[in-house]
């Protein structure tokens, strides 16, 4: 079981599910978020209101399209590729981070978006 969100920044806006863990309840419950980018290598970042602790199985290898929540930064973090940190192809945050989703599309759309671009995430209703 998921929920489904937007994903919006720039000309690019997709849809990710959001898992039903701990985090993923916790980012689903504040939304709609709007927040301000941040990139670090091919990765989007942006804080959201929300202290939430490193869970048991946060990791910090990545899959193409992950959405991770970053305890050390408050921060809703959005994986599309090679960040400063990856060795060869692997795609790896700055720290462990709490998995809590996945866009459902060509995450590398998000290459596009500049330092500083808005971006909303609002939620899909379900029916």
């Amino acid at each position: 079981m998921s929920d489904r969100i937007i994903i919006s920044a720039g000309d690019v806006e997709l849809e990710a599910e959001i898992y039903t863990n701990d985090t993923g309840r916790k980012v689903s419950s504040i939304l709609p978020i709007t927040g301000s980018v941040k990139r670090w290598g091919e990765e989007i970042y942006f804080s959201i209101p929300l202290s939430i602790d490193e869970e048991e199985d946060a990791r910090d290898l990545l899959k193409e399209g992950e959405l991770g929540y970053w305890p050390s930064g408050e921060a809703f973090c959005i994986f599309f590729g090679k960040t400063p940190a990856s060795r060869v192809d692997e795609i790896r945050a700055a720290g462990n981070v709490n998995v809590f989703g996945m866009v459902l599309g060509d995450a590398k759309l998000f290459t596009s978006i500049k330092d500083g671009a808005k971006i909303t995430v609002t939620g899909v209703d379900s029916k």
